[in-house]
């Protein structure tokens, strides 16, 4: 099942269920995915909404059970590797949040957010030359994105002076 698209009904009631979540209605969200059935709660899609629902909650703990469920079930699947580091994170959990996510740096060596979060917990544990590579690193994959997440990310303040300071070199401008 991991690799199949839910079918109807259970796929509208996934996508009604990410609609209410992005128009900031998580009771609305958590009454869709209370109607998926039983039989699709392992589907990457469905554990996926499950850990944004509970991070809504802030229930860090169970996120992280469910981003470990989420791995196993899509080891390939980068969300599942962010969002357990992240919840680890929230959890005051930092150095275990960068030793988790560098173990996946180069099995997802097009995906901006890994070095990007790599630079905020070094960042958070003032290991701020690591902070800067990191940060470069993820610009180098995506600089638009990096530099939106960056404009009011908290967790990058202990660099925040270096990141306005910078000049784009001629390659990254392009």
């Amino acid at each position: 099942m991991p690799n199949r698209p839910l079918p109807p009904p259970a796929s509208h009631y996934l996508l009604a269920a990410q609609g209410w979540m992005e128009l900031g209605d998580p009771q609305s969200a958590s009454e869709e995915f209370a109607a998926i059935g039983a039989e699709y709660r392992a589907h990457p899609d469905v554990i996926e909404l499950s850990w944004h629902l509970e991070a809504r909650s802030r229930n860090w703990d169970r996120c992280i059970a469910i981003a470990d469920q989420l791995i196993l079930a899509a080891p390939d699947r980068v969300d599942g590797w962010i969002h357990r580091s992240f919840a680890l994170h929230e959890l005051r959990r930092t150095s275990e949040a960068f030793e988790q996510l560098l173990a996946v740096v180069d099995r997802f060596p097009k995906v901006w957010t890994i070095p990007y979060n790599l630079a905020c917990y070094c960042a958070q544990e003032g290991r701020l030359t690591e902070a800067r590579e990191w940060f470069d690193k993820a610009a180098g994959l995506n600089r638009v994105a990096v530099e939106m997440a960056a404009a009011d990310d908290e967790d990058l303040n202990p660099i925040r002076s270096w990141i306005l300071s910078r000049k784009p070199t001629r390659k990254e401008e392009l």
